[in-house]
């Protein structure tokens, strides 16, 4: 028995087919769905999200959202999302490394408006990478 699996960003459905088992990154940590799950509604960091599909994982970097589980089918809808294999890993490093000086930069600040940005562009690049393969630091 397999999960329905369907991710939907506001431009594209970047995965619509079935999987065995799939890894969510949740705002309470991650949770993982295999067939005959319980019903969820959960809403979604930016993160990666994995999904087995046969013996191979695939890596789906996520930008945030929610995700609904229902009867082996998984609905996730996201303000954006991007597969692992599409994301040059070079380019996705590049970015990482400027966002994490660019929170460096910030963090000391007293203005809240860009610590708040500096994080969640330090998150997106973080999520690309990982998802392209790149390996980060804690």
């Amino acid at each position: 028995m397999t999960l329905t699996v369907r991710v939907i960003a506001p431009d594209k459905t970047v995965w619509d087919s079935q999987a065995e088992e799939i890894i969510l990154p949740s705002t309470t940590g991650q949770i993982g769905i295999l067939t005959g799950h319980a019903p969820l509604l959960s809403a979604l960091d930016i993160g990666v999200m994995r999904v087995r599909a046969g013996k191979d994982w695939v890596p789906i970097a996520l930008m945030g959202g929610f995700a609904e589980v229902e009867e082996n089918e998984v609905t996730i809808l996201v303000n954006g999302a991007e597969r692992g294999d599409a994301i040059d890993r070079e380019t996705a490093r590049t970015v990482f490394t400027q966002a994490q000086e660019r929170f460096n930069q910030v963090e000391n600040t007293d203005n809240r408006q860009e610590k708040i940005q500096a994080t969640q562009a330090l998150k997106r690049a973080r999520a690309r990478f990982q998802a392209a393969g790149g390996m980060v630091q804690p």
